[in-house]
């Protein structure tokens, strides 16, 4: 693709869109996962938490072929997906509930990263795609991410100061988007359809009932851990 061409301002067009668009994930979890830290620590978290971010999503970039002949990645990935936003949710309950990774610098970074590198597959692709294998523009989505997830991190992270119930929310988006990356698995499409063509009505409402189940199950479990990590008060 000739640089600076029509096609490529129009790719690196549908690059920065894509970023917009993904990165409310990416930033929901850095803020979550850093709102516990010290203040002093929460700008370092956010900042570092990014740029390890873009460093691992720039792997996945350059091994996304490599990537997608990996059966089940999408699936794995959701059910982490599940289990991060489960533990962000249930860190609302204190310090005590996860130890260090609920108040340290470095148990921010390692929640931060290993999400996103789950998170991360949706993202690689779609920037691949719109790339058309031009390097230059797979490096410059990149880069174009980095100010979006930091800006969006540091809004989310002072709306969750502020309404601490919006935590919930962030956890719900999580478990929304790993539904989506079950959902994504070629190896379930005989079951649950190939969300690239059209569904029956019959799949369409299970994609509703695994978005409602994952949802559900991590606030509810979310819930429960913090109601039982909550200190005796007659202690």
């Amino acid at each position: 693709m000739e640089l600076f061409s029509t096609p490529w301002w129009s790719a690196l067009l549908a690059i920065v869109l894509i970023d917009l668009v993904l990165a409310g994930d990416n930033a929901i979890v850095i803020a979550l996962a850093a709102r516990n830290l010290p203040p002093r620590l929460k700008t370092r978290a956010i900042v570092w938490g990014t740029v390890g971010a873009i460093v691992v999503r720039a792997a996945m970039t350059v091994g996304v072929v490599w990537l997608l002949r990996i059966p089940g990645l999408l699936l794995v990935g959701g059910l982490g997906l599940l289990w991060i936003a489960y533990q962000l949710l249930a860190e609302q309950g204190g310090d005590e509930a996860h130890g260090e990774s609920a108040s340290t610098f470095w148990g921010a970074m390692k929640t931060i990263i290993v999400a996103d590198a789950l998170m991360g597959v949706d993202n690689v692709l779609g920037v691949a795609g719109a790339a058309h294998g031009a390097f230059d523009l797979v490096v410059i989505g990149l880069l174009v991410s980095v100010p979006i997830v930091v800006a969006g991190s540091t809004v989310v992270l002072k709306l969750v100061e502020r309404f601490p119930s919006i935590i919930a929310l962030g956890a719900a988006v999580l478990a929304l988007t790993a539904a989506q990356m079950v959902l994504s698995e070629p190896l379930l499409a005989d079951y649950v359809g190939d969300p690239k063509s059209e569904l029956t009505q019959v799949q369409q409402l299970g994609h509703w009932a695994v978005y409602l189940v994952a949802v559900a199950a991590v606030l509810l479990a979310g819930r429960w851990r913090r109601q039982h990590a909550a200190p005796d008060p007659q202690a």
